[in-house]
């Protein structure tokens, strides 16, 4: 694969990111797993307590165990004040120290529970105080075994650190997101790549000092330990270095979701914010509402939403007074409810809408959703991952009364290619995607206007929104982008063959609007 190289040498931030993110848990996860297994090798209630909790933790999967800690991190802020880190690095650390208790703990409570009795009464013997033992007789005897429920962990933590990116924590699982929206393998590849080469370099480090411990020399365990040491110092300096140089109070964070034209539109505001004299970071692959609501809490910056979305997921409105009025109704619920702000439309809109092959419209009569009601218990329909949960589906159903014979979850990206192979009948597509007309697919009427519309906006948090400098920054591009340029833009990326990155695709984009 073209490119891989420098792809590969690129990520030099996102791995630094995750070097930080994965040392940080795994230390967590030593500092509470050893104390407690001191105290669990004193008490069966507290072993039978301690391993049947992180056994627990261990059943959640990893990507649901760190999106739960974003509400409960805004459920604390009542607690702790608006300060307290809900997205990013917080959540990411508490997730993974929680995953990598279990490993930690089961081996040092297993060891400590099978050191010889006649060594341990042989300390008694000569009079060691309980502190004097477990210094000089139970660390030294348990420490191979506990250096192997590290070792495990920390691969562990590593794997499952690429899945902090959902939370807004840049990690090596940026790319692959990244590169698995837009099809981009060479991304996927140089991710995947990045993460395996660096749990096996953790794996060998930790073996050594693993070794070094069980054959009682000082130089193996010594010398693993100060190269971990360094890489992590290495990696804190790398990810630090502009906050010490002061650069990171001018940064902008700009969320992106999950799909081909959230990344190309933050790239072109990003894009923009740069001439500006702006530093950016993006935080790609989140959700409706944690995009939402970090806007809001000043967690991002910026963010680009649709009218449909708000007015479904927030207010929990379900009626459709009309594309101005919803417009409207936003802006002044917006002002009321928090400092943040919707700050304009960027000209498109990019609706929801169930789409066909167009020979198997044909074949089953079905030009609208009345039609597709009639069909629907013979179909599959396929959604992406958040869309059989949102209002707006609920409000679809239960207006039409549709009723499948199987809804399947697809990423945006292959939703269409499911449609062409035939694993979905109909899927609930984006008006603003290019590949809608590239696959000539059908489009259903919805004459009953179940679906709301979906305006593209800037949403500014409130820190943004006081900035007047960056409000001029992004004026130009209110109004500015209509949907044959955002469908041209997101077939861009989307096709399989020329395929453009989201970072030149927003700057053909720019080209073509005029900036």
């Amino acid at each position: 694969m073209s490119g891989f190289w420098p792809t590969l040498f690129g990520l030099g931030d996102k791995l630094a990111a995750h070097v930080v993110l994965s040392a940080s848990a795994i230390a967590l996860g030593i500092a509470v797993a050893l104390p407690l297994a001191v105290w669990a090798s004193r008490s069966r209630t507290v072993a039978r307590t301690a391993l049947g909790f992180a056994s627990l933790v261990q059943t959640i999967p990893a990507l649901a165990l760190l999106a739960l800690f974003f509400p409960i991190l805004l459920s604390l802020r009542a607690v702790f004040g608006e300060n307290l880190p809900t997205l990013g690095f917080l959540p990411a650390l508490l997730a993974l120290a929680l995953y990598a208790l279990l490993p930690i703990l089961r081996n040092a409570v297993t060891a400590q529970a099978n050191l010889d009795p006649e060594i341990m009464e042989a300390a008694d013997g000569v009079g060691m105080s309980a502190w004097q033992k477990l210094r000089l007789v139970e660390a030294p005897l348990a420490a191979p075994f506990v250096m192997a429920g590290i070792r495990t962990a920390a691969v562990w933590t590593i794997g499952a650190a690429t899945l902090s990116t959902t939370i807004g924590q840049p990690s090596l699982g940026d790319p692959i997101f990244a590169g698995l929206q837009t099809q981009n393998w060479v991304l996927v590849l140089a991710g995947c790549f990045a993460s395996a080469a660096l749990a096996l370099a953790a794996d060998l480090l930790l073996g050594l000092i693993e070794r070094g411990f069980a054959l009682r020399r000082r130089a193996l365990w010594l010398g693993g330990m100060v190269t971990v040491s360094l890489g992590v110092g290495a990696a804190l300096f790398a990810q630090f270095a502009p906050v010490w140089r002061g650069e990171a109070r001018d940064t902008i964070v700009i969320a992106a979701k999950s799909f081909s034209e959230q990344y190309i539109l933050a790239r072109l505001i990003g894009q923009r914010l740069e001439d500006a004299g702006y530093r950016v970071e993006y935080r790609d692959g989140l959700g409706s509402a944690v995009v939402h609501r970090a806007v809001t809490s000043g967690a991002i910056d910026i963010s680009v939403d649709y009218t449909g979305t708000l007015w479904a997921n927030e207010l929990g409105r379900d009626d459709n007074p009309g594309r101005e009025a919803m417009y409207r109704e936003l802006v002044d619920w917006k002002a009321r409810t928090s400092d943040a702000r919707i700050f304009g439309r960027l000209g498109f809109e990019n609706a929801y809408a169930f789409a066909m092959r167009s020979d198997r419209a044909r074949e089953l009569g079905v030009a609208s959703l009345t039609d597709l009601a009639r069909v629907a218990p013979r179909l599959t329909v396929g959604g992406d991952p958040e869309f059989f949960e949102r209002p707006e589906w609920i409000a679809v159903r239960d207006a039409y009364g549709l009723r499948f014979a199987e809804m399947r979850n697809f990423s945006p990206t292959f939703m269409y290619d499911a449609l062409q192979s035939g694993e979905a009948d109909v899927i609930s597509a984006y008006t603003s995607d290019g590949r809608i007309a590239a696959d000539r697919l059908t489009v259903l009427a919805d004459p009953q206007e179940a679906l709301p519309s979906y305006d593209a906006l800037i949403v500014l948090s409130p820190k943004a929104s006081r900035d007047d400098r960056l409000r001029a920054a992004l004026e130009p591009l209110l109004g500015a982008i209509d949907v044959a340029r955002m469908q041209a833009a997101n077939y861009a990326v989307d096709r399989t063959e020329d395929k453009r990155t989201p970072d030149r695709a927003a700057e053909e984009l720019a080209d073509a609007i005029g900036l």
